[in-house]
């Protein structure tokens, strides 16, 4: 998707595209890999896709992004909001032949759930059954999230990790006649996406990805054909222009395979405000360059210990970069990286760049996962942010926070916000759109 404008004229005139959002009845049934084939299957045929995802996810779009060739946005009814949502939708209908979402979790889990988005802004459902083991219950199940809230338009299903074409028969002959058989995945490691600990791996990182996404569009032709859902219509939004109040401030985005927990809308916001985007790697380069202000993304910096810990040359140009005063915005890994040290799983402790007085360590498992909404103090008040919060790791530091997350569904996860002359670290991930002018504060000069 091309980049977003903030700062258009309110449209005019409603557009028509066809779209399904893909859900589930639960987590882990194969929606990335049903979405990321769909979107594979009418790219090839020369249709203009473009695929969204819902809930705070970087992983799953990197997959979906090479699947239809463009960007892959966010829609959040809490982190974006419903009208931000809603001009993402019609900006999408205004280029695309078909608008694919992936939805979080299962279909009705959460709040806001899949099911609010899609019945909000009337997109039908394809649900994805993870068929393994099961019979003529497949139906039922069908059945049961078809009218379970009967606002909510459901369009069909699609079996995925089907043993054969006979057991895809069988599935498909005990759906009602109401629901449209989408076609089968079969069980095999060739369709598969591989994970890691915080979720799928990255796209970058899957060697036979082109592959993988291929076999499972051709699977789906095979047993469905390739016809289009109906066509929804799209209102138009009015949108308040951003204030430049970033112009003319050049800002250095870490991004590399170590920091790439990056939103397109992020960037855009950023833009939008007025800002010029200068990417660097602290992976490959030895020098920072030449910036007002810096925004270190999250990622995946455990993965890439001795080669962070050995530039010290650019961890050195940072350190100098904080003690002039000038700002920074840390999120996650972008923390754990400006931190004296990380201690991997099996004790490994490299040196990282000594910015913040802290030590990471990284968990087996989740130390916090969840929405988050931050109340922060900048210039002339107090602004709300909103996010989103996951990680393997802790930090030890005897700073005090000055300000701590909250998060909407009454997790525990309550991210710290620290703050250090022009510095601003949290394991926090902000969605820039949320809070514009807030984001402006952190990384002014």
């Amino acid at each position: 998707m091309k980049g977003t404008e903030w700062n258009t004229e309110a449209p005019q005139s409603v557009r028509r595209c066809p779209a399904l959002l893909v859900s589930a009845p639960a987590s882990g049934q194969g929606k990335t890999t049903v979405t990321a084939a769909l979107a594979r299957l009418h790219t090839r045929l020369g249709r203009r896709v473009r695929v969204f995802k819902t809930g705070p996810d970087f992983l799953d779009p990197m997959i979906l992004s090479q699947a239809c060739g463009s960007e892959v946005y966010q829609l959040d009814l809490f982190m974006g909001g419903a009208e931000h949502c809603k001009h993402l939708l019609w900006d999408a209908a205004g280029e695309a032949d078909l608008i694919l979402i992936e939805g979080v979790m299962g279909l009705f889990d959460g709040a806001p759930s899949s099911a609010d988005l899609a019945e909000l802004f009337g997109i039908p459902v394809l649900a994805v059954i993870d068929a393994g083991g099961m019979a003529q219950t497949f139906g039922a199940l069908a059945q049961g999230l078809a009218n379970y809230r009967t606002p909510l338009e459901f369009s069909g299903v699609m079996a995925n990790r089907v043993g054969s074409t006979g057991h895809a028969q069988m599935l498909q002959q005990a759906l009602p006649e109401a629901l449209r058989w989408y076609g089968a995945l079969p069980r095999e490691q060739a369709f598969e996406l591989p994970s890691r600990h915080l979720g799928l791996m990255q796209g970058s990182e899957i060697d036979d990805l082109e592959q993988r996404l291929d076999a499972a569009a051709d699977a789906i032709a095979d047993s469905a054909g390739t016809e289009l859902p109906a066509p929804v219509t799209f209102q138009p939004q009015p949108v308040e222009a951003t204030p430049r109040l970033l112009a003319g401030v050049r800002i250095g985005v870490a991004r590399d395979a170590a920091f790439s927990f990056l939103y397109p809308a992020n960037l855009d916001c950023l833009r939008q405000l007025g800002a010029e985007l200068v990417f660097f790697s602290p992976l490959q380069d030895t020098r920072l360059p030449e910036v007002h202000s810096l925004y270190l993304p999250g990622g995946y910096p455990e993965l890439y210990l001795t080669e962070l810990g050995a530039n010290w040359s650019l961890m050195e140009q940072v350190l100098d970069h904080h003690q002039q005063g000038k700002p920074i915005l840390a999120e996650c890994g972008g923390m754990l990286w400006l931190s004296e040290s990380l201690t991997s799983l099996n004790g490994d402790r490299v040196e990282f760049c000594g910015v913040l007085p802290a030590r990471a360590q990284m968990h087996a498992r989740f130390t916090a996962l969840g929405l988050q909404r931050l109340q922060l103090s900048v210039a002339g008040g107090t602004a709300e942010l909103r996010g989103h919060t996951f990680h393997h790791s802790s930090l030890d530091t005897v700073l005090e926070p000055i300000a701590r997350g909250e998060c909407p569904n009454g997790r525990r996860a309550a991210e710290p916000v620290y703050r250090v002359r022009r510095l601003t670290a949290s394991y926090f991930h902000c969605y820039f759109p949320s809070n514009p002018a807030a984001v402006a504060e952190l990384l002014r000069p």
